[in-house]
C-alpha cells in the first residue's frame, strides 16, 4: 500500500518544474500520508561551491523558529560547576573522562548534538575520529565549544540546527515534521535558506544557490522556485 501511495505522489510531482513554496508545502503535507508516523521534512541545498577548498567551506546554524519536532538528545563535556550548569540546563548525559571513556571503550553515541567547555577539548579530540564523521564533534566555530554551556544546551533543546556543506556541495537538513502547519514549515524554511546564504564563504563566486529542494522522509524531492525567495539566493 505505502508503494502504491508513494507513486501515486510522486506522479503528481512534476521532476522538470520548480514549484512555488506554498504549492510545494501543500504536496509535503499531502505526503505525510505515506506513512503512519510523523516524517521529516527536509531540506537539501545545492551551491555553487566546492568544499576542498578552505575560501569555499560552508557551515553554521539556526534557531527554528517553529523548532525542530524532535527531541535533541544533548551530550555534554564538562566539570564541576559547568557540568551542574549543563544538567540544569537539561543535557541528556554530562561527563567529563568517564564519558569520554565510555564512548572509546563501549561506543557509546546516544545523543544528537555535543558541546564541550575548552578545558574538556584536549580529552574530547582523543574522540574525533569517532565523533567527527557523525557530526558529532564539538566545534567553537558552531559555539560549542564554550564555557556557557547552559546556554548553547537551551539552543539546541528549542530548535537550533546546525549545518554543514558535504563534499557534493549540498546542505541537508531537516526542518520539522509532517505535522507542522504549513506556515510553521514555511518559517523555518526561510530561516534556514538565509542562514545558509548568509553563511556564503568568500571563496564562492557566481550563482551561491544552484537549486532547492524539499522532500519528506519517504517522499519525492520537490523542486523549489528560487525566484520567489527572499534574500535573493545568488546574493
Amino acid at each position: 500500500m505505502a508503494g502504491k501511495k508513494f507513486k501515486a505522489l510522486a506522479d503528481k510531482v512534476d521532476r522538470d518544474k520548480a514549484y512555488g513554496l506554498g504549492e510545494a508545502l501543500g504536496l509535503i503535507k499531502e505526503s505525510s500520508t505515506l506513512t503512519k508516523f510523523d516524517q521529516s521534512v527536509d531540506l537539501a541545498i545545492r551551491l555553487n561551491v566546492d568544499p576542498r577548498h578552505a575560501d569555499q567551506q560552508v557551515r553554521g546554524s539556526v534557531m527554528l523558529p517553529a523548532g525542530t519536532g524532535k527531541d535533541v538528545r544533548v551530550a555534554v563535556f564538562a566539570k564541576g560547576e559547568k557540568a551542574k550548569e549543563a544538567e540544569a540546563a537539561g543535557a541528556d548525559i554530562v561527563g567529563a573522562e568517564d564519558l569520554v571513556k565510555r564512548i572509546q571503550e563501549e561506543g557509546f553515541l546516544d545523543f544528537d548534538a555535543a558541546v564541550a567547555t575548552p578545558d574538556m577539548m584536549g580529552q574530547v579530540g582523543r574522540i574525533g575520529k569517532v565523533l567527527g564523521p557523525r557530526g558529532l564533534m564539538p566545534n567553537p566555530k558552531l559555539g560549542t565549544v564554550t564555557a556557557d554551556v547552559a546556554n548553547v544546551v537551551q539552543q539546541l533543546k528549542a530548535g537550533r540546527s546546525d549545518f554543514k556543506v558535504e563534499k557534493a556541495g549540498i546542505i541537508h537538513m531537516g526542518i520539522g515534521r509532517a505535522s507542522f502547519e504549513a506556515g510553521k514549515l514555511e518559517e523555518n524554511f526561510r530561516a534556514a535558506v538565509e542562514a545558509i546564504i548568509k553563511a556564503k564563504p568568500s571563496g564562492a563566486k557566481g550563482t551561491y544557490v544552484r537549486n532547492i529542494a524539499l522532500s519528506t522522509t519517504m517522499g519525492p524531492g520537490i523542486r523549489i522556485d528560487l525566484t520567489e525567495q527572499s534574500p535573493r539566493t545568488g546574493a
